[in-house]
């Protein structure tokens, strides 16, 4: 997938680590919130930027008292019709002052670009065919 950041096309730095895996060693990971429950203790104490996935049933709310210890928050559209994420993403920027990429990952499509970055994204995960 490519990722498309600032109106360019980019490298994806961030390694996804699928499920409740150790991301310990690995440089940008972005990690599950399983996994963010198991090794934040883990996590807490390295000095290497974080990132997290969110799927749709999974509030930012949870995450409130940690979110300055990420770089990278994804937000999962699972399916075109659920846009959960769109409040999400309003969420972290505007009620907890998250500073960090605001990415959309999944169902992503290109007529919503727009109002994606009005919800607070600044980051659109894209198919390798744009």
């Amino acid at each position: 997938m490519a990722l498309l950041k600032a109106h360019e096309l980019t490298a994806d730095p961030w390694t996804v680590i699928d499920g409740t895996g150790d991301p310990s060693g690995v440089d940008h990971p972005l990690i599950t919130l399983e996994s963010w429950v198991l090794h934040s203790d883990k996590l807490g104490c390295v000095n290497t930027p974080l990132g997290i996935f969110l799927k749709s049933h999974q509030s930012p709310v949870e995450l409130v008292d940690d979110l300055d210890r990420f770089s990278v928050i994804a937000l999962d559209f699972p399916k075109l019709s659920d846009g959960r994420a769109f409040s999400y993403a309003r969420l972290l920027r505007q009620r907890y002052g998250f500073q960090g990429e605001v990415r959309a990952v999944g169902e992503v499509r290109r007529d919503q670009y727009l109002f994606m970055l009005r919800c607070g994204f600044n980051a659109f995960e894209v198919g390798d065919d744009v």
